[in-house]
């Protein structure tokens, strides 16, 4: 074989592990981010926290996550992928402890920040691993398969951790959890690697672009702002779902039984694997048009939510797996966002750019969260043994006006970002001109 062919065969080899270490990080931090979607009520009542109080884990932790974005990047720049990684796993397993041994809810929400400000160090820095080792090529093909695997952390949210919570307790759940976190850590810093040191063919980012200045040239772009309210728009009513009120919903509003609301959540995880290369691929196939995917995938969420919310009594199961499908689609299509802002943004501002528009959606649902909490109490059914049908269909309805802000601002910058591209000489083609082309 010949030693260059040889040489080939040992780096993707080599790649490979230090991508799968950095994919099974990702994994336990979706596990650790998701922790509390199955076993919310057990929290409640371990904290004795209301609502508004279990809504307030779910949104500090992602404020902090939200927050943290550009400082993470800077680091990355200065000590790169395998110590800021590592440094996260560790972060978030000291967070998982604490929340395993304290019954004081003040300290369980500072353990929350602290798996807050963990998480948010994990997904740039395997991105930042996959631009570093696998060729352009390549490259948007790993981070697809990347965001795919790492949801799998739900599934372990949703059926082993809380079965194990359900056949032990609270510390010995969480104490495991950190165990596992901590664990990951020390793969994590034992296998990755920054960046190839036997060849120069995969070209590493290195440059550091003025913050303040990229922030101005970055946001004065409407097709950034595009993007900002397309990821504002999509994933909030997933994630308030996922992280947070969806499984109360399912057991305590619907009365549906415990297993079947982690089947519920499996299905959910499912969809998003299939949809994310479908939505991928019309993003990829249809540039100019993204934007209509993004109002797609919107009008479905409020429509199906319309359903279930006007539905007298319980929606049934089928409309339920409907909702959860359209859900689970807010995921794959906000990752459209991230392809307007690679479209409208120069590579030296891109970093910039990704970290304003990654916080659009975190935006979004902190608001909704929170919002959906303080509804429950308003009405009175701010405990698990209050929780009703009819209570959580009010709350749900928070959701609306989140929606109706996105894509009131997102028409508004689509209008503008069209206009630059026109002055640009980039004209969107006639609907009936593309179909005419496609026969």
């Amino acid at each position: 074989m010949p030693r260059n062919a040889l040489a080939g065969s040992s780096l993707d080899r080599r790649l490979m592990l230090i991508w799968g270490a950095g994919v099974l990080a990702y994994i336990v931090s979706i596990v650790n981010r998701t922790s509390l979607s199955a076993v919310g009520t057990e929290a409640s009542a371990r904290f004795h926290a209301d609502a508004s109080t279990l809504a307030l884990f779910a949104v500090l932790q992602l404020l902090v996550y939200g927050a943290m974005q550009i400082p993470v990047g800077l680091l990355l720049d200065r000590f790169g992928s395998r110590r800021v990684m590592t440094v996260g796993m560790l972060v978030m397993a000291a967070g998982q402890l604490v929340m395993a041994l304290t019954p004081d809810v003040h300290i369980a929400i500072a353990a929350r920040v602290l798996l807050g400000a963990g998480d948010a160090a994990i997904f740039p820095s395997i991105l930042r691993v996959i631009a570093a080792w696998f060729p352009v090529k390549r490259a948007p093909i790993i981070i697809q398969f990347t965001g795919l695997l790492g949801q799998f952390g739900q599934i372990v949210s949703v059926i082993p951790l809380a079965a194990l919570l359900h056949a032990t307790n609270w510390p010995t759940a969480f104490v495991s959890l950190a165990a596992v976190g901590a664990l990951a850590g020390i793969l994590t810093f034992a296998m990755v690697r920054n960046e190839p040191e036997e060849t120069g063919a995969i070209t590493v980012v290195t440059s550091r672009p003025d913050l303040r200045q990229g922030f101005v040239d970055a946001w004065k772009h409407p097709g950034t702002r595009l993007a900002f309210w397309s990821h504002f728009s999509t994933p909030f009513a997933g994630n308030a779902f996922a992280l947070l009120w969806g499984y109360p919903f399912l057991v305590e509003g619907l009365g549906l039984s415990v297993q079947l609301a982690s089947l519920i959540f499996t299905f959910y995880v499912l969809v998003g694997l299939v949809l994310g290369p479908v939505v991928g691929a019309a993003s990829a196939r249809h540039p100019l048009r993204r934007s209509w995917i993004v109002l797609t995938v919107v009008g479905a969420q409020a429509a199906l939510w319309a359903v279930v919310i006007l539905w007298p009594g319980a929606a049934p199961l089928p409309v339920i797996f409907a909702l959860v499908a359209a859900l689970c689609a807010g995921g794959p299509g906000s990752m459209i966002a991230f392809d307007l802002t690679r479209a409208h943004n120069p590579a030296q501002r891109l970093g910039t750019a990704t970290g304003i528009v990654n916080g659009g959606g975190f935006l979004a649902s902190v608001l909704a969260i929170l919002f959906i909490g303080i509804a429950m109490d308003v009405q009175g059914a701010g405990t698990p043994a209050t929780y009703s049908l009819a209570a959580f269909k009010i709350a749900f309805l928070v959701q609306f006006p989140i929606w109706a802000v996105g894509i009131v601002a997102l028409l508004r910058e689509r209008r503008r970002t069209r206009a630059v591209m026109a002055a640009r000489g980039i004209h969107l083609p006639r609907i009936r001109d593309v179909i005419a082309r496609r026969r």
